[in-house]
């Protein structure tokens, strides 16, 4: 029961990070109709741009700056570079944006260096959120803080306890990811803001009727989306670590998310993000073969399959080939996603 709770709650805090990633590529792609390549560079900027930030005022200054930062960022490059390609198509788009990834990475790497800095979350945030205690005589309860060595120590050699503290960086992770969420629902859903923006992609004649500037919404929106980005970099690059190559580490796993879910769908991102994010946590735990899983599953094997290398490996070795497995089975059954409405 301790290891499904801590899997359990490792799998959603990294799943709530991918959909804070994933929410402000929804947010360009379903408004805009463009792939941004370079929205996982934004999520990079953002964590570099917070850490110098934090070192003048602190961190919650920069948790407000940063993705303030990239998001002007963001529409910049929207009014310069992607609105001049945006009339010849998705591939133009493709490759500006592509190109945009490689630039930041360098000029980060020109900035900060190649090697990784220490961009430390507040002193708030640093202990344990909660410790889950684990005892053999009384079972399993939750204790808000860090529990005492005391409790964790048992008297009785009979008695077993162990003392899983859970970080609360990643519960103010889930906490953001949380409020994002309801945020960006209640605003395209609950505004005239919302009303507008989704108005725009689908009938912009009739929005400039009305005397809104369309390229200046896809300006906004594209900022804003950038900004998101920004946002979980802030928390992600003071949670785990801020270095060049975080851009690439999760920059693929977001476009999985956004097919998964269904291109253009935030319900649908929300909903691939924590499934994606569980069920590798959970396989990255576990050390049994692929071939002894298929076995408990019932699937038959031939006599000579049991000697294929494949099925030697441990699911913990093909966790990080999941997702692209789940993408590709999603494409083939349900190309829309789990919650897409209109095609990608």
């Amino acid at each position: 029961m301790e290891f499904f709770t801590i899997s359990m709650l490792n799998g959603l805090s990294y799943g709530l990070l991918l959909f804070m990633l994933s929410s402000g590529l929804t947010l360009i792609f379903s408004m805009m109709g463009v792939l941004n390549f370079a929205h996982a560079s934004f999520y990079m900027v953002g964590a570099y741009v917070a850490y110098s930030i934090a070192r003048v005022v602190g961190f919650w200054p920069a948790l407000v700056i940063a993705p303030l930062v990239v998001g002007v960022l963001g529409a910049m490059f929207e009014r310069f570079s992607l609105r001049r390609v945006h009339k010849f198509g998705h591939v133009p788009e493709l490759l500006v944006t592509f190109g945009l990834s490689w630039v930041l990475l360098e000029l980060v790497q020109l900035i900060w260096g190649r090697t990784a800095v220490e961009f430390h979350p507040p002193e708030v945030l640093r202990g344990p959120a909660f410790t889950i205690v684990n005892s053999s005589a009384d079972g399993m309860h939750f204790l808000f803080g860090a529990a005492p060595s005391a409790m964790c120590s048992a008297a009785d050699a009979a008695v077993r306890i162990v003392c899983s503290p859970f970080p609360a960086t990643r519960g103010f992770m889930m906490l953001i990811a949380l409020v994002m969420l309801v945020a960006l629902w209640l605003m395209l859903t609950r505004t005239r803001i919302g009303l507008v923006i989704q108005s725009a992609l689908t009938h912009p004649e009739m929005v400039e009727a009305l005397g809104h500037n369309v390229p200046r919404v896809f300006m906004l929106v594209f900022g804003a989306g950038s900004a998101l980005a920004g946002l979980a970099g802030v928390i992600g690059g003071s949670t785990f670590v801020t270095e060049p190559a975080m851009a690439g580490t999760v920059g693929a796993v977001v476009f999985v998310v956004v097919v998964v879910g269904g291109m253009g769908s935030l319900a649908g991102a929300f909903v691939a993000s924590v499934l994606i994010g569980v069920v590798q946590t959970f396989a990255v735990a576990l050390d049994y073969s692929v071939g002894s899983v298929i076995a408990g599953l019932g699937i038959k094997l031939s006599a000579g399959a049991a000697d294929y290398s494949l099925l030697k490996l441990t699911v913990s070795q093909v966790a990080p080939i999941l997702p692209y497995l789940f993408m590709v089975l999603i494409l083939i059954f349900r190309p829309k996603g789990l919650l897409g409405k209109r095609e990608g």
